[in-house]
């Protein structure tokens, strides 16, 4: 069962009790830059952030993959061409309902993808543009959410800045 079948509340419960998992897919193009995306929702509302989705119960890491990156880019990613640089904690003092006292807790398993060129991308309802920047640029914007920044510092191997 995914959150669409839940009640606003009974998903809020679950948000106030458990983390969540997710996949979080950093799309560099052949130029070497990363696609964000401004978010529309909570969390993470008014920032750039990384195209991504929780993952569904029974749901596989392939499935979810697919399903994401149809969802939030307009074309499926299969999970083998991909690279997991690791898991991160993403814990946030809010939630998507804006409901007192609940914060978020994601689990999120980024992802490394490269295109091999550029193809349009088609954002999805959680968006409202979209941007491609370098990791120099990307680091240094205050509107580029921490959890996106993580990714690229802190020792990170796959992107310490060349």
């Amino acid at each position: 069962m995914s959150s669409e079948n839940f009640s606003e509340q009974k998903f809020l419960n679950i948000i106030d009790q458990t983390p969540l998992v997710s996949i979080d897919l950093i799309i560099e193009n052949p130029e070497g830059k990363i696609l964000l995306g401004m978010r529309n929702n909570k969390p993470a509302q008014n920032y750039w952030f990384v195209p991504g989705g929780r993952i569904r119960k029974n749901e596989t890491l392939e499935q979810a993959m697919k399903r994401i990156s149809k969802t939030e880019l307009g074309f499926e990613i299969d999970i083998n061409d991909t690279e997991l640089i690791g898991a991160y904690d993403h814990i946030y003092t809010d939630n998507f309902a804006n409901a007192k006292d609940i914060n978020t807790h994601y689990v999120a398993l980024g992802h490394r993808y490269k295109l091999k060129n550029e193809i349009p991308i088609t954002i999805d309802n959680q968006h409202n543009k979209i941007l491609w920047l370098n990791i120099r640029d990307l680091l240094n914007r205050d509107d580029v959410h921490q959890n996106t920044r993580a990714y690229f510092i802190n020792g990170n191997k796959v992107y310490n800045q060349q």
